[in-house]
């Protein structure tokens, strides 16, 4: 499974006399990622590198270092703890001395790895939404059996005939919930996923 962070977080480490000042944030679209770029980059600073990877969605900039030694590997810092949802964005400030191609790889790469590292991070887990209609003599029964399941939320709309209930869920559960539901009604509710 991938995991996302928890919150922001940030690192600042001092490479021959050039400080990296790494940050990330989970987002969960392009136009956040975008915004936390603009919010976080310096334009005081030398460079401000960055990444992000949503999905199957990712981008980076070198942001005038060389090409392929900043945004790149932090991009394969994201990716090499499995995270999803994640910007980064990595800002040095030059202290006069010249780190080469794999000296920049290795600072960027490295303070981007580090921070994530020591982030606090959190499961992604897909959800599936689906529908079903139930009697009021059902609800409390479904109600108790369904919320017994891991990860499962229920919302009520209450109407003349009964409850239409939206259940979200994690995927791969569907069939489960599907069956209990049925069961629990001797067949008078059906639990329904859009395809």
């Amino acid at each position: 499974m991938p995991f996302t962070l928890s919150g922001p977080v940030d690192l600042t480490r001092d490479i021959k006399k050039s400080r990296f000042i790494a940050r990330a944030a989970p987002i969960a679209s392009e136009d956040e990622a975008k915004a936390f770029l603009a919010a976080q980059s310096d334009p005081a600073a030398n460079h401000n590198c960055w990444a992000w990877r949503l999905g199957q969605s990712y981008r980076f900039s070198d942001d005038g270092e060389p090409s392929g030694t900043a945004g790149k590997p932090i991009l394969q810092a994201i990716d090499g703890q499995a995270l999803d949802g994640v910007v980064v964005v990595v800002t040095r400030f030059f202290g006069g001395i010249l780190l080469g191609s794999g000296g920049l790889m290795r600072a960027y790469g490295g303070t981007a790895a580090e921070m994530l590292r020591l982030a606090e991070k959190i499961e992604i887990i897909p959800m599936a939404t689906g529908e079903a209609e139930c009697g009021f003599s059902d609800l409390a029964l479904v109600k108790a059996r369904l919320l017994a399941l891991p990860y499962l939320t229920l919302a009520e709309d209450f109407e003349a005939s009964g409850v239409r209930l939206t259940v979200t869920l994690r995927q791969g559960d569907e069939q489960k919930a599907a069956d209990l539901l049925r069961d629990l009604t001797s067949g008078r509710s059906r639990l329904i996923f859009p395809d």
